[in-house]
């Protein structure tokens, strides 16, 4: 078994090489569908919803993969060659400032607007109503996930450990965003 998964890894570890942004997009993808399916099932789905999970996949070959891509690649010429805590802890603290909340808002406006097709004034209000707590939980998970990434990861590896962890946050603000449309169902 532990043949595979090194031959596999290798083999992903080359299409990282050769085709960075489409290995990214691709791999963003795929977990971003794998954590929809959780949700649905968590959620006690009884049937797997294809077209949601096929748009969650859209959402991470479209934007998560590509944005991590070009957000890391930025990272390292801002921080070209400075290493240690220090810098480490910029690039947290920068990515939190700018990045997460954008991220979070994006999510949710595509989640309402795109998956759930809710009309624009629902979902303006529905954002407005849970932006906030979901941007402070994020500030409260987040900053751990960056220091982990830009700490241990190696440059070509960071939007996969991203994507994963980020399939894991997709898993609650996917619950988080279907609870609340539940409710007012």
């Amino acid at each position: 078994m532990s043949d595979i998964v090194n031959d596999v890894l290798k083999k992903y570890t080359v299409q990282l090489q050769l085709h960075p942004l489409r290995t990214k997009a691709i791999t963003a993808a795929v977990l971003a569908g794998c954590s929809d399916a959780i949700a649905q099932k968590i959620s006690g789905a009884r049937k797997l919803q294809l077209r949601r999970v096929l748009l969650f996949m859209l959402y991470g070959f479209a934007y998560s993969g590509p944005f991590g891509h070009f957000l890391h690649k930025l990272m390292d010429k801002l921080f070209k060659g400075k290493k240690g805590n220090e810098t480490v802890a910029k690039k947290v603290i920068l990515e939190q400032l700018t990045s997460s909340p954008w991220n979070n808002f994006f999510f949710m406006m595509y989640y309402g607007l795109v998956i759930e097709g809710r009309p624009w004034v629902l979902v303006k209000n529905k954002v407005r109503q849970d932006y906030p707590s979901v941007q402070l939980t994020a500030w409260k998970f987040w900053p751990i996930v960056g220091w982990v990434n830009y700490q241990y990861m190696p440059m070509q590896f960071r939007v996969v450990f991203h994507s994963f962890v980020a399939a894991c946050w997709a898993v609650f603000l996917n619950l988080k965003a279907r609870s609340v449309a539940l409710k007012k169902a």
